[in-house]
């Protein structure tokens, strides 16, 4: 389908014929009586117009409560034919397991909390069968426990096991009695070792500072729990993220804005019950695609709700400003609420979902739609007979149809091909917008020309007294006719300092710079950007087996911007052979010792402070060869050797809390089996291979990934060994690229369609060509604008091109149409009035959005201002400097 024919078949789903497109199309005396007859029908039978609109409206109004809804899944806003998108889709398809999650980040003073926290957290969850469908602890998997050391490096395992087993006697005793009065014992050993010459094992040398401190708050009255993790597993520790994580499936309720909120309530209420939270030694922050998602749409719901209000108050004020009197205002609110209305119920039955995108239709609309009220009300407050005196408001209604009908058509059409140029684009963001906006700009045209006459009757319309323009300008009409030359200079420089920075224009398609960072979902999603383990910026690659996924896991290993490849092969350890020998050896020295089959029964306060008491002596026999850390242990053991009961105690539970599950994972992680692809439990093989044989390998990154250039390098040399590249980092570029060239493509359409327009409506190439100049001109200053300021354009702001494309047409077809008309100063007609205020209105509407929460839609509203005062500055200096000085012939 050619663009001309689309822009025929849109005016055929209008109801208008393909041979009656052209007749409607031309200006001219038939079509002015038309439009005269339409407004004079309207006024005379107002009340019959009003009550039809009513229903109309309340037609929309139902319409919209129960078929629209709004979506802020941001991967829907491409189409899915685009062979990017096939191959994402195909992943969240054979991996369910990953999409439509709700995690749980617990960060805690030291790991065992941590571990606690989650396992705590992921057992109450698991309960919740009303909010939950599956709770995993993905960090806390018994294979990764049991074969933790196989997983270090040989020359990092064989010192870490060395350490271990120098601490052998400490273990043993700790194994025996776990609590503080086996604690006490083993410090006293080291004690007696110094005595004899010996040192203090290496196992403990970094341990000995969080003995002191620990001790010493226990004895100060303040006891806090200790963690025995780096003193018993070592480097092993360091393997994975500083975090524990609980992820889930909730059940989503599709019928509520978000669909997540339950189940979000449900998780934060149980982690705020969690016995490390409430005592302040750990914390939990939420994330995920469900939860970044309902802020999303919390986020941008408020903004846009809070700006169509503000929007329509201060569109009122400007009014008031623009035609004065009550009776006309108040029809022009009137209107433009019904038009929306109208528009929403289009909305509902031509899309039924918004996204993050078209959901701006509402501002959008109020912006544009208020231009065709204003200059109809305008002229009508500015009628007059030849004789000075003012005609009956019907004859005025009458005289202003025949004036503004075909102008406002014009700009109707023009701006609704800007929008329209944008439907059958892949980028379904702005095609909806693009659907619902230019459809909308029809409506507007049919409400200003029924509706709104109708209710001016109504209301008694009072027609203005003075000059209904800019008197007061007609010094710079002058200035502008005489030094029209150099304005116009000035203009072309500015010009080819626009095309000149076009190349500089930054485009950023990711989505996560376009939310809100203080919002919790995102606060956490920073976490985890730090650690290339957890970035959410991964790739994937779906591989047709095992053997092509080591090939290509290899391939990918090998690029400077990879971190590391996960794939099934990736979880059999290499030197597996070497690394089991050495693991055994250590396991045949320390299991007997710390495998002990009935401990010691929990100790008395007595029994606590005696072996205070002796392990204090047998520091005190070597204190002046202590190191300071051991100086400060034996000061708080004197101290614990003379606290009171429940001092003891308290000390013992915090000391040695966590030690029996760090001595049975060490037991655990002593006693590892070969690893091999078919021995990999199927909890774990689910997420690297597909039944049917298929391999998926997620690449994790190196750098900044949210800066763009370090991301487009990832992208880049991922696509040198495999072109099919799937995942987050992939989703990005190519949105970027499908955006780009969407834009390019509608916007040259768009183009193209106005040009058409202009020219069956006008039928001069001159005056087309003084319509399209000013608006390619401002399209160039609003590049230098972005450019300096600077403004980076995201999926959501670069919805001003096709805004700027409609209202640049909408101002610039006023002043042409009036010049053919011969009025000769236009800054000083009724039109520049109206096209002031217009922009006026606009740019508060585009305000509203400007200062909105979400920094998707404020850089919106920033964008659409930036494009609409350059707009205005060429509308009111460069059109009127381009008019040629010639007697103006007759249309």
């Amino acid at each position: 389908m050619s663009w001309l024919s689309f822009c025929l078949r849109i005016a055929e789903m209008s109801g208008w014929g393909r041979e009656t497109l052209p007749v409607l199309l031309r200006v001219g005396p038939m079509f002015s009586d038309l439009t005269g007859r339409l407004n004079a029908v309207c006024a005379r039978r107002a009340p019959l117009v009003l009550a039809l609109f009513a229903l109309l409206c309340a037609g929309c109004v139902a319409l919209s409560v129960t078929r629209i809804s709004v979506t802020t899944d941001t991967s829907k806003m491409f189409a899915n034919t685009l062979p990017w998108k096939k191959r994402s889709m195909e992943l969240t398809r054979l991996f369910p397991q990953d999409s439509n999650q709700l995690v749980a980040i617990i960060d805690s003073r030291i790991p065992e909390q941590g571990r606690m926290a989650a396992r705590q957290l992921a057992a109450a969850l698991g309960q919740d069968h009303t909010h939950f469908k599956t709770v995993s602890l993905p960090g806390d998997n018994a294979f990764y426990n049991s074969h933790g050391f196989l997983f270090l490096d040989t020359k990092d395992l064989e010192p870490l096991l060395d350490s271990i087993v120098s601490a052998q006697p400490f273990l043993g005793t700790l194994a025996a009695d776990p609590s503080a009065r086996g604690l006490f014992g083993a410090l006293g050993l080291i004690g007696e070792g110094i005595k004899v010459g010996q040192g203090i094992p290496s196992g403990f040398n970094g341990a000995l500072d969080g003995f002191a401190n620990s001790l010493t708050a226990a004895a100060n009255g303040h006891p806090q729990d200790m963690s025995w993790q780096n003193l018993l597993i070592g480097k092993l520790a360091e393997l994975g993220s500083q975090y524990e994580f609980v992820v889930t499936q909730p059940k989503l309720d599709y019928s509520s804005f978000q669909p997540g909120e339950g189940a979000t309530t449900a998780m934060r209420q149980a982690i705020n019950n969690l016995e490390f939270v409430k005592t302040k030694q750990a914390s939990g922050i939420i994330t995920g695609e469900v939860k970044l998602s309902d802020e999303e749409f919390s986020t941008v719901a408020h903004g846009m709700v809070l700006g169509l209000v503000i929007s329509l108050v201060l569109v009122a004020v400007w009014l008031i400003l623009a035609v004065h009197s009550p009776r006309v205002i108040i029809p022009i609110l009137l209107t433009l609420i019904s038009g929306l209305l109208l528009t929403t119920g289009f909305a509902a039955l031509a899309v039924g979902e918004l996204n993050l995108i078209s959901v701006a239709f509402a501002i959008l609309f109020v912006g544009i739609a208020v231009d065709f009220a204003i200059q109809y009300s305008v002229r009508l407050r500015g009628q007059r007979n030849p004789d000075g005196s003012h005609p009956s408001l019907h004859d005025a209604i009458i005289l202003t149809g025949q004036e503004s009908g075909a102008q406002i058509l014009v700009a109707a059409l023009a701006t609704a091909a800007g929008f329209l140029a944008f439907y059958p684009t892949s980028f379904i963001g702005v095609a909806q917008l693009g659907l619902i906006a230019g459809f909308g700009m029809l409506i507007a045209f049919f409400c200003t020309m029924t509706l709104l006459p109708a209710l001016l009757s109504i209301f008694h319309a009072k027609l203005g007294n003075g000059t209904p323009g800019f008197a007061f300008m007609a010094p710079a009409d002058a200035f502008l006719r005489h030094k029209r030359h150099k304005v116009v200079g000035v203009f072309a420089l500015l010009g080819i300092v626009g095309l000149a920075l076009m190349p500089l224009l930054k485009f950023d398609a990711d989505p996560l710079h376009t939310k809100d960072p203080n919002t919790e979902g995102m606060r956490a999603l920073h976490l985890l950007e730090a650690n290339p383990l957890t970035t959410p910026y991964s790739a994937q690659v779906l591989t047709p087996n095992l053997t092509e996924a080591a090939r290509q896991a290899e391939a990918f290993s090998k690029l400077p911007s990879v971190h590391d490849v996960l794939w099934l092969g990736a979880l059999v350890p290499d030197d597996q052979k070497t690394k089991l020998a050495m693991i055994e050896d250590t396991a045949s020295i320390l299991l007997p010792t710390i495998t002990v089959a009935n401990p010691a029964p929990a100790p008395d306060a007595a029994a606590i402070r005696a072996a205070a008491v002796t392990a204090a002596q047998k520091l005190d026999a070597v204190k002046d060869q202590l190191p300071a850390p051991l100086e400060k242990i034996r000061q708080a053991l004197h101290t614990l050797s003379t606290a009171q009961d429940n001092t003891l105690l308290q000390a013992s539970t915090s000391l040695t809390r966590f030690l029996p599950d760090e001595l049975s994972m060490l037991r655990t992680a002593l006693q590892p089996t070969p690893v091999t692809m078919e021995s990999i439990p199927q909890d774990v093989r689910q997420d690297y291979v597909l039944p049917d044989g298929r391999a998926r390998l997620t690449i994790h990154p190196k750098g900044q990934m949210s800066e763009t250039p370090v991301l487009h390098r990832f992208v880049r040399e991922l696509r040198s060994v495999n072109p099919d590249v799937a995942g987050p980092a992939m989703e990005i570029t190519e949105s970027a690229n499908t955006i780009v060239h969407a834009f390019t493509v509608a916007a040259i359409c768009a183009l193209i369609m106005i040009a058409i327009i202009l020219l069956v409506v006008l039928r001069r190439l001159l005056d087309a060509a003084l319509v399209m100049a000013p608006l390619l001109m401002s399209a160039l200053l609003t590049v230098i604008l972005v450019v300096t300021v600077p403004e980076t354009l995201n999926y959501a702001n670069i919805i001003a091109l096709p805004l700027l494309l409609g209202v640049g047409v909408s101002f610039n077809i006023y002043f042409v149409m009036n010049w053919r008309e011969g009025v000769k100063g236009p800054l000083t007609s009724p039109t520049a009035r109206a096209v002031l205020f217009s922009a006026l209105t606009t740019a508060t509407a585009f305000g509203s959005l400007a200062r909105s929460g979400h920094p998707g839609t404020a850089s919106m509203g920033r964008l659409l201002l930036m494009s609409l005062g350059c707009t205005l500055l060429c509308t009111m200096v460069f059109v009127p400097a381009l008019l040629p000085k010639r007697p103006i012939d007759e249309a």
